[in-house]
């Protein structure tokens, strides 16, 4: 509990800390002027009037996150404009092998998920354990119905709290020192169906911390989300790959496109023999290496005749057309808080917090190449049979075994024991030792198989590439499949800290703030691959070359220690001036010193003028450094002019124990305007600066410049290329933008109450550098490569209260931008602006029992067509769309007290 303290005027204005946080709580400061209590608000380890704050912090409360009929953590980031190329479920499904399936992550500024800092009552959760590209906390593990208010920290914040802050902090923020019982009960539904949700949380506590001593509060939140299939969205069937995007068109189809002989005498034989057998196509004889005997007519609608990606008597593979957009998911989350006042001055607190998310993905059936077979292997299967020795390839899809399913479970917990209170005057201290834990386990299920044994089924004339099999090999089939825990990993972050706050001194402008504070960290980071991924024998988990280095279980750990300052000094009523200090040491990685330094001017009581700025230093992650290599296909559709021809080639990603950490310059100027209590408007301009930004070369980047980078792509017999994606330091980062929050509040009257609320950001430039020798290049407005950042996102809302009644109109809002143009014949075009409404009403029945309902996306706005082929997910863009439509919630909310 924080010490309540009568209100001094030098303490009114002094402003302590990095930064200033939108001073929108001065209201509720003045409202309490009786009795003014000192808290800690993101952005500052010194305490102050909640007034008093200093950095642009956008504060998310309890009925805002309800009104918006958000349940989870991930959901959320959609309210929060600073928030650009967010790693969700329809992104995380890209991540084919690639281990990070199931990870819900933010990315403020779009600088990446690894530079986006989450915490859970102003302290770490570990991050998600799986090695991947992206190290950051899995917003799966948050309890949702436990929220009290989020607090978007928008400034790079390395100083206070940590070298992976660059992009800013989001600080989930429970209920504390809550009484009594509160049960709520959620339903959504979505109007073409699948993607239904239910939730329900029981929240309790007891104990008034005043009065009692203690106080106890618990949550247990409860979600379950179905499944949506491709075939369930209009717009997915009006989008069909031949059509719109025919390159992006799988050559593994069912039935199976044959591949001839490399040489143009032996494919000249074999062709001659399937002419010979009577085959024609549309009348006349074969005459191309890629065919399929059973084309044009192929297998609609997932195999599809498309002369213009798979060759003129070929079939491709349209895999949105059998594949699930959305993945089912249930989530169980379990946290409670006690807090024991042991006396006056001092109180004992403990956290615990269990929680479980597990998400089935769903994709289209494995593509598959089989080489080294033989006609007669597969001559019973044709209706025809061809009379040839010589080797062909088949390229297909293993339909019979199912679609690949992985089934991914997240468990996380973490316990905190702390103590905080007063030492002297006002000198506060707040200590803590705290464990946190993921465990990942990603399930094969279905769809996978064993492919030797595939291989040698197929060559013995047992399994149909080109159709269903003899009923005499179901048996056979079966015994192929894998059900095997391919992938597990577990993280764990310890830590014990120790700061103290108080004054330093007096000056003209009050009392001179200091904050100094002590961590030690340790993490540490386990992964262990099934016997079956170690004998490399999954089919749609495997190195098809056998020369790359063999996938192997690692274990690493390291410790890190830091120490910060912090340093509020108001050099008059009306100037104050912040500076921070934080040193780290990461072991076997390295030091860093980052300072910060901030203004504060406030003129006047409506406006406060604000400006820092500071360095950052961002430590390779684990899976950066010593991940195990992995196998799969590059999530574009890449041209390869040696090959000559489109696909998504096999990649090998490769980590690198020789990195060196990012390094980064945040600069902020803002003003906060407040002319009465109705109204307050604020402008901030950020800017971010990175260098030795930790990545690998993006595949298309190797593939057009292979003079530069022909070391990064092996070539077998055919040159059919694997890339070779090798983390390290590849050039810099710039970007700089505007942040603009608004809001207005009329008196109350006989017609009700009117609030309108707006938090937008505009991008003035994202320059990205693909390779230290690679130019900058503009991502602003832009589709490049991997992502896009819009120009201007905003969330608005405007609300109406009438006694018991409160109805909501929320608008959120993508701008436009240009689109992916790699593709031939494609010509730069602008991919729509995405604007989603929402209305929701409530209605409080009594003291007890309040309803919510309301309907997201009102207009059935369906996601715009995008030619972006990055994401696996095809002609839309996943990681800021929602391919629900229009959805129908429902909420009850019963309380004693």
């Amino acid at each position: 509990m924080t010490r309540a303290r009568t209100p001094n005027p030098t303490l009114l204005a002094r402003a302590i800390c990095l930064a200033l946080a939108l001073p929108a709580l001065q209201a509720q400061a003045q409202d309490a002027a009786s009795k003014l209590e000192r808290v800690e608000i993101t952005g500052s380890s010194i305490k102050r009037l909640a007034g008093e704050q200093a950095l642009p912090v956008q504060t998310i409360q309890r009925d805002e996150i309800a009104k918006a009929g958000v349940t989870t953590a991930a959901e959320l980031l959609k309210n929060i404009s600073a928030a650009a190329a967010n790693l969700g479920d329809g992104a995380s499904i890209t991540d084919n092998t690639g281990g990070q399936r199931g990870f819900n992550g933010a990315n403020l500024r779009g600088v990446g998920v690894s530079s986006t800092l989450v915490l859970l009552n102003g302290r770490r959760l570990a991050n998600f354990a799986s090695p991947g590209d992206a190290a950051g906390v899995d917003l799966n593990s948050i309890p949702a119905g436990a929220i009290q208010r989020v607090e978007v920290l928008k400034d790079g914040a390395s100083a206070i709290y940590g070298t992976d802050a660059i992009g800013g902090v989001i600080n989930f923020i429970t209920r504390q020192d809550y009484r009594g019982i509160d049960l709520s009960a959620y339903a959504s539904a979505t109007q073409e169906g699948g993607a239904g949700k239910r939730a329900f949380t029981l929240s309790a506590g007891h104990g008034d911390l005043q009065r009692d001593g203690f106080n106890v509060f618990a949550t247990l939140d409860v979600q379950s989300l179905d499944a949506l299939r491709s075939t369930q969205r209009e717009f997915i069937q009006e989008r069909p790959l031949a059509e719109t995007v025919p390159f992006y068109l799988s050559s593994r189809p069912y039935p199976g496109n044959i591949r001839l002989s490399g040489t143009a005498s032996t494919r000249a034989e074999q062709l001659a023999a399937i002419n010979a057998a009577g085959y024609l196509f549309n009348g006349k004889p074969y005459t191309q290496r890629t065919l399929n005997l059973f084309a044009p007519t192929c297998n609609a609608p997932a195999s599809v005749y498309a002369p213009t990606r798979t060759g003129l008597e070929a079939c491709g593979y349209d895999y949105m057309a059998d594949t699930e957009i959305y993945p089912k998911s249930d989530k169980l989350a379990f946290l409670t808080r006690g807090v024991l006042q042991l006396h006056p001055g001092h109180q004992l607190f403990g956290e615990l917090l269990l929680a479980r998310a597990d998400t089935r993905y769903v994709l289209s059936p494995n593509p598959t190449g089989l080489t080294g077979l033989n006609w007669a292997s597969v001559n019973a299967f044709l209706p025809k049979p061809v009379d040839n020795a010589r080797s062909i390839e088949i390229r297909f899809r293993a339909t019979e075994l199912g679609n690949r399913s992985n089934e991914v479970r997240s468990d996380a917990n973490r316990v905190v024991l702390g103590m905080k209170g007063s030492l002297w005057g006002d000198w506060d201290y707040s200590t803590a030792l705290s464990h946190a834990q993921n465990k990942v386990a990603d399930r094969y299920v279905d769809g996978y198989f064993k492919f030797n044994e595939l291989l040698d089924a197929v060559r013995a004339g047992k399994i149909n590439p080109f159709g269903p099999s003899p009923a005499s090999s179901r048996g056979l089939i079966e015994s192929l499949r894998i059900d095997d825990v391919a992938r597990a990993s577990e993280g764990t972050t310890t830590g014990l800290d120790f700061k103290i706050s108080g004054s330093l001194g007096q000056l003209d402008g009050g009392e001179i703030g200091g904050a100094l504070g002590a961590e030690l960290r340790r993490e540490t980071q386990r992964f262990t691959p099934s016997a079956l991924l170690l004998s490399n024998n999954i089919g749609g988990d495997r190195d098809s070359s056998g020369t790359s280095p063999a996938i192997a279980a690692t274990h690493y750990s390291r410790n890190i220690a830091s120490v910060y300052a912090e340093v509020s000094a108001p050099l008059s009523k009306q100037l104050e001036l912040q500076a921070a200090l934080r040193a780290d040491h990461y072991q076997q990685v390295g030091s860093s010193v980052n300072p910060k330094l901030g203004l504060r001017y406030q003129p006047s009581q409506a406006l406060v003028l604000r400006a820092s700025a500071g360095t950052g230093f961002r430590a390779p992650s684990f899976s950066e450094l010593y991940r195990p290599t992995t196998y799969g296909s590059s999530p574009a559709f890449l041209y390869d002019k040696v090959y000559g021809d489109f696909d998504q080639y096999p990649t090998e990603k490769i980590a690198n124990a020789n990195l060196k950490p990012e390094k980064s310059r945040q600069l902020s100027l803002g003003l906060a305007f407040e002319p009465n209590k109705h109204s307050l408007v604020s402008l901030d301009y950020w800017q971010i600066r990175k260098t030795d930004v930790i990545s690998d070369l993006s595949g298309k980047v190797i593939l057009e410049n292979t003079d530069r980078y022909g070391a990064y792509i092996k070539r077998d017999a055919d040159d059919y290329p694997t890339l070779v994606l090798k983390k390290e330091n590849q050039g810099g980062l710039k970007t700089d933008g505007l942040d603009l929050e608004a809001r207005w509040r009329s008196e109350a009257s006989g017609m009700g109450r009117i609030a309108l609320n707006l938090s937008g950001t505009y991008v003035m430039h994202y320059q990205r550098q693909f390779g230290a020798s690679e130019p900058y290049v503009e991502n602003a407005g832009r589709f490049l490569q991997d992502q896009v950042i819009q120009r201007w996102r905003h969330r608005i809302a405007a609300d109406w209260e009438r006694g018991a009644l409160t109805l909501t109109l929320a608008n959120s809002y993508f701008s436009a931008y240009t689109d992916d143009s790699y593709l031939p014949d494609t010509e730069p075009r602008q991919v729509k602006a995405y604007s989603l409404w929402d209305l929701s009403a409530s209605y409080r029945v009594n003291e007890r029992l309040s309803v919510r309902g309301g309907v997201q996306n009102l207009l059935n706005t369906a996601p715009p067509y995008s030619n972006q082929s990055y994401y696996f997910l095809s002609t839309f863009d996943p990681t800021y769309t929602d391919p629900r439509g229009r959805n129908y919630f429902l909420s009850l909310n019963y309380q004693l007290r």
